[in-house]
């Protein structure tokens, strides 16, 4: 999970990057189909990394997440059964992973997601689902962030 370098770009320039590709999809069908190829694209989980607690509930699918602190910075692999569900967490730690904790916390997620207009083409309960991942991934750096402050 450490072998890559961190995000060069800020969360904000990211966000943007994806923004400009959902865009130039257009309907959510494609924007849908873009978020199956991103999940295609995740590096595969380790056996170990498959256990409960590292299951995501309130998902409509299975869904793994994994967390890795390293240099002061969070690493997180992720799967699931599902490959919308993939393609969703594929997003999120195209977005998160490597980040600094104080830069996760301080990121508006909902905004985000708005902006890439998934929430409203996602079932209540797969977004729901992407709620719960966003907020597994703001548990991890929450518990980061007081572990370093202690």
């Amino acid at each position: 999970m450490t072998d890559r370098a961190p995000p060069t770009d800020s969360l904000d320039q990211t966000l943007a990057e994806l923004a400009e590709d959902f865009d130039l999809l257009g309907d959510w069908e494609q924007r849908i189909e873009y978020v199956i190829e991103l999940g295609k694209g995740l590096a595969p989980l380790d056996e170990t990394d498959r256990i409960e607690a590292n299951k995501v509930p309130g998902c409509a699918a299975q869904v793994w997440l994994a967390t890795q602190a390293a240099d002061g910075r969070l690493w997180f692999a992720a799967d699931s059964d599902s490959a919308l569900s993939k393609g969703n967490i594929a997003l999120l730690l195209k977005l998160y992973s490597g980040r600094v904790p104080a830069e996760i916390l301080a990121f508006d997620a909902r905004a985000a997601l708005d902006r890439l207009g998934l929430p409203s083409a996602l079932t209540r309960q797969r977004a729901n689902g992407l709620n719960s991942m966003v907020g597994r991934i703001r548990e991890a750096a929450l518990g980061a962030s007081s572990a370093a402050a202690g």
